[in-house]
Order: C-alpha cells, then structure tokens, then sequence
C-alpha cells in the first residue's frame, strides 16, 4: 500500500480534530530525509502544512534526491547538508535554521544505520564508536542544538527514530552495537522530556519494525527473513509511510499531551 500523492487546495480535513494535525507557519528540520523513513517523515509533515527542511551528508545527493521529489508531488523544502557526526557542522546548520526559518518547531532525527554485524567477542573498539555516534550520540546533538532553539520559543516537538532493536534482542543477525545504540536513544527520549516538559518541549519517539525498503539487508536470505516474518503477528514488514504518519501525530498538537513516550510500530513484533 502506498499513500495517494495527490495534493489537494484545502486541509484534508476540519473541525477541531482535522485542525489538530495542521502544521502551517511550522518549521521541521528532518534528518536523513531523502529517503525510506525520512522521506516518508518529510512528505507527512510538508502535506500537513510545514515548511520542510531535509537534511544529508555533504558527500551524498540523498537530499538533493528527496527534495526534487518532494517537489514534484507540488512541496516546496529546503536542503541543509551536515553530517550528525560533525558537532561542528550541526552547529552551522542549527544555525542557518536559525537565520533563514526563525529556528526549528518540530525535528525529526531519523538519520543512523546499522554499520556491521559481528558476534560481541569480534565488534572491535572503532565499530562499536561508530555505531553509537552516528545512531546516539549524533541524535543528542541535533536534539541539543535545534531543541534550544524550540527552548527559546517555549514550544516544539522533537521526534526520535528508535527501533525495536531498542527494546529486544533482534534474531537471529547479532549487532549489539546498533541494538545498544538505539536503546539509548529511547532512553534519551524520556530524559529530554522530563527535562524540558515545563519548557514546553515535546520528546518522543518511534520505535519501527523492519521496514520494506531498497536494499534491505537480510531480505534476500530465507532463514533470516524467515525468522523475522514468522516473529511478527502481523507476518509482514512494515512501510514508510506508516511510520510517517505516527511521526506526524507525534509532531502535531493531536498529540499534544504525549511526551517522553516510545510508540512502538511493530507489527506486534515485541509482544512475543
């Protein structure tokens, strides 16, 4: 299932409750927006009124790709490139945010990536640091450098991309790197937001399954899809877009009295 693309002239919907989810005169600064997760993330949040800045790497036209895209289906979004493992270049690009859109209202931190799977006894030092500033590490300092600016305005809404991984041992792959990494980004969530809740500050996250996406490794080997489906009480992969739209709710004041919650969007994948 894909979502329908079509845009229309006036809010899908009204009344009190279709009004909840309007993000005009918004600022979202997406990371990892141009594609899978982050693009669907970057689509919800522009069809629902924001103004939508994507971010990628310097080295990449992810982003470039993304927003050439999201302009296609009728979206006007901005480019920020800056690497989240690069404190410096999170801080530049807070900083045009900041000059060119009056600061961010809503961030979404998508961007991570599993780098490798290695039994513990063989995950060497420089794995294991790259794994966790790139998946942890570089979360906290988009939430540190865009969220002061939400601070300021005594009002925003940060959302974290975790994982199931955050929460349970994945099987039958072994990555304790990434799985550590992305439990503490869950953590990170719920410490922000007690933190900042009285600041007006909304922290969450959501936690996918597997999602259907290009290149997903492990889709091609039967025994480790196998076990993947056959552990899920829906029995399938998730898409995107179902993640984009809980990424939606948690930006938009429909969920106006949630934070430091982890939105589990598993297929019942953790129940078992």
């Amino acid at each position: 299932m894909t979502p329908d693309n079509s845009r229309s002239s006036t809010p899908p919907l009204g009344g009190f409750y279709g009004k909840q989810f309007d993000l005009t005169g918004r600022t979202a600064v997406v990371t990892g927006g141009g594609r899978n997760i982050g693009f669907a993330c970057a689509h919800a949040l522009a069809e629902a009124g924001a103004k939508v800045v994507i971010t990628g790497r310097s080295d990449s036209d992810t982003a470039d790709r993304g927003r050439d895209e999201l302009a296609r289906l009728g979206y006007e979004v901005s480019v920020v490139k800056f690497d989240v493992t690069d404190v410096n270049e999170v801080v530049s690009a807070a900083e045009h945010v900041a000059d060119q859109f009056g600061g961010a209202d809503i961030l979404v931190c998508n961007s991570g990536a599993g780098l490798g799977r290695f039994p513990a006894e063989d995950l060497e030092d420089e794995a294991w640091a790259q794994t966790l500033d790139l998946n942890l590490s570089g979360v906290f300092r988009c939430c540190r450098l865009f969220g002061r600016q939400m601070l300021a305005k005594k009002k925003g809404a940060i959302i974290n991309v975790g994982s199931i991984s955050g929460e349970i041992v994945n099987r039958p792959q072994f990555q304790t790197d990434y799985n550590v990494a992305k439990a503490g980004v869950h953590h990170l969530t719920r410490c922000l937001a007690a933190e900042w809740a009285e600041r007006g500050v909304r922290v969450n996250a959501v936690a996918p399954t597997y999602i259907d996406k290009p290149g997903r490794w492990g889709k091609d080997d039967d025994a480790i899809f196998s076990t993947w489906i056959n552990s899920t009480p829906m029995h399938r992969q998730g898409e995107p877009h179902e993640i984009g739209s809980i990424v939606l709710f948690l930006a938009s004041d429909a969920s106006s009295l949630m934070t430091g919650a982890i939105v589990m969007a598993d297929g019942g994948y953790t129940l078992w």
